[in-house]
C-alpha cells in the first residue's frame, strides 16, 4: 500500500479509528422535506382560516365544506405550480451559469485560476499552501468546474426531475394538511360545533407538525410547535373576526 507523503501507517490507523468512532449528526433532510413542510404548513393554515371565516358568517357546514374543498384543490394546484416553476427556474439558472463557467475556464484559464486562489485565500490558506491545489484543479477541468460552481457561485447541481418532484410533494402535502381542518365539517352537522371541533383538531395538528418540523430542522421542537400553532390560530381568529365584523355592518 502506497501512503501519502509524510503520513505513517500509525497515523493512518489512528485516523481510521477516529472516523469509525466519530459519527456526526447533521440535518440532511433534503429539499423534498422542505417541500412537504411548505405544503403541510400552508395546507393546515389557509383552509383553517377560510373555514373559521365562513363559520363566523354563520354559513352551514355543507357550504363551508364545499368552499373548503374547492380551496384545497385550487391551493394544491397553485402551490404545486409555484414549486414547479421555482425548481425549474433554479435548474435553468444553474445550467446557464455552468455553461458560462465552462466557457470561461477554456477562454481565460489564468483569470479563473486566480479566482480559485482568491477563494482559497479567504479560507486562510497561504500562497504556498493553495498553490498546489490550484495546479491540481487546472489539471482536472471537471473538478475545477465543479469547484467554481460550488465555491465561487454557491450553486449545487439540481437533481434530475426536481421540478416535478417538488410540485408533487407540495401539492400532495397541501391536500393532506388542508383536509385536517375540514374533517369535522364532514361529520358534524351543526356548523358551530364543527368549527369548535375543527379548532381543536387543527391546533393539535399544528402543534404536532410544528414539533416535527423543529426536530427535522434542528431547532427547538417545543418552540416550533408553539409558534406554528400561534400562527394558525391568529390567522383563523382574524378571519372569524372579519366575517363577524362584515356581518355586523
Amino acid at each position: 500500500m502506497v501512503l501519502e507523503a509524510g503520513r505513517s501507517p500509525a497515523a493512518e490507523d489512528s485516523s481510521e479509528k477516529l472516523l469509525s468512532h466519530h459519527k456526526e449528526k447533521h440535518f440532511t433532510s433534503g429539499e423534498v422535506v422542505r417541500d412537504v413542510i411548505l405544503g403541510v404548513s400552508d395546507g393546515l393554515t389557509v383552509p383553517f382560516a377560510l373555514a373559521a371565516g365562513l363559520s363566523g358568517a354563520d354559513a352551514p357546514s355543507s357550504l363551508i365544506l364545499t368552499a373548503g374543498l374547492a380551496e384545497v384543490a385550487a391551493g394544491a394546484i397553485s402551490m404545486g405550480l409555484g414549486g414547479y416553476l421555482a425548481a425549474k427556474s433554479e435548474a435553468d439558472h444553474y445550467f446557464r451559469e455552468y455553461k458560462r463557467e465552462q466557457e470561461e475556464i477554456v477562454a481565460v484559464p489564468d483569470t479563473e485560476a486566480a479566482e480559485v486562489a482568491q477563494i482559497l485565500a479567504e479560507y486562510g490558506l497561504e500562497a504556498h499552501e493553495y498553490g498546489p491545489l490550484v495546479i491540481g484543479l487546472r489539471k482536472n477541468p471537471q473538478a475545477w468546474l465543479d469547484f467554481m460552481m460550488k465555491f465561487e457561485l454557491g450553486l449545487e447541481k439540481p437533481e434530475a426531475g426536481r421540478a416535478v418532484q417538488s410540485a408533487t410533494a407540495i401539492a400532495l402535502s397541501y391536500v393532506v394538511g388542508g383536509l385536517v381542518p375540514l374533517l369535522p365539517y364532514m361529520f358534524v352537522p351543526a356548523a358551530r360545533n364543527a368549527m369548535l371541533t375543527s379548532v381543536g383538531v387543527t391546533l393539535a395538528a399544528l402543534l404536532f407538525f410544528g414539533y416535527v418540523k423543529g426536530r427535522f430542522s434542528g431547532s427547538r421542537p417545543l418552540s416550533g410547535a408553539v409558534q406554528t400553532a400561534f400562527i394558525g390560530a391568529a390567522a383563523s381568529a382574524a378571519a372569524y373576526a372579519m366575517a363577524k365584523a362584515v356581518q355586523a355592518v
